[in-house]
């Protein structure tokens, strides 16, 4: 672990976040999770693929904490077993990236990876975001949808995304004091913001 360096990635739908860390990873030769960290939680624990996706897809947090903005003092029964199961799921990924990280640098999307990785003494934090009008044709020409369903995916899966991480960091998703570099696609484009990181984990790396 004391060589190995991390790149964790939050980044806003649209913005080119997962295409920006997958070159990199490419540049670096370094190993690239996304969804792949599913397949290797669900090899790990046993438990089924379509269970983690599923629970991927649909889990829903709220802005202020809780799931589905609920307290646990009003738990009823069914609710603390999704609860429960919500936490074993997040714990059986948590593991799964604190060993690859041990093992090797690499760069993880997504997934509260800066949170669970906090204790690393070379992770590099970075939040993606771009323009609106950006955001909103990568996610037509990727998802084949019109503008409005664009939009409407684009607010969904930010505020899922948000709720998520603010749940489980206790820390503010997209908010600059959250990350070591936050930074807009739309300015520079994407060959050019993957350079921008590359140098400024160069920097990051070298002053640690």
């Amino acid at each position: 672990m004391k060589d190995n360096f991390i790149i964790n990635i939050g980044r806003q739908l649209g913005s080119g976040g997962r295409q920006i860390g997958q070159l990199l990873a490419k540049r670096l030769d370094i190993a690239f999770y996304d969804k792949e960290l599913i397949t290797l939680a669900s090899k790990q624990s046993g438990l089924a693929k379509e269970v983690f996706e599923k629970a991927d897809e649909k889990k829903r947090f709220s802005l202020t904490g809780g799931w589905l903005g609920l307290k646990t003092s009003v738990l009823d029964e069914d609710f603390s077993n999704n609860y429960l199961w919500n936490e074993m799921l997040f714990k059986i990924q948590s593991d799964v990236i604190q060993d690859l990280a041990r093992e090797k640098s690499c760069i993880f999307v997504g997934r509260c990876a800066d949170y669970i990785l906090r204790d690393h003494p070379h992770a590099l934090n970075v939040f993606i975001s771009a323009e609106e009008g950006d955001r909103v044709k990568r996610v037509m020409d990727y998802y084949e949808l019109t503008e409005k369903k664009a939009l409407e995916l684009i607010g969904k899966t930010d505020k899922k995304r948000a709720g998520y991480y603010n749940y489980y960091s206790n820390k503010q998703w997209g908010a600059a004091e959250s990350y070591h570099l936050c930074i807009n696609s739309s300015v520079l484009g994407i060959e050019a913001t993957t350079g921008f990181i590359e140098s400024f984990l160069h920097e990051f790396t070298t002053c640690r």
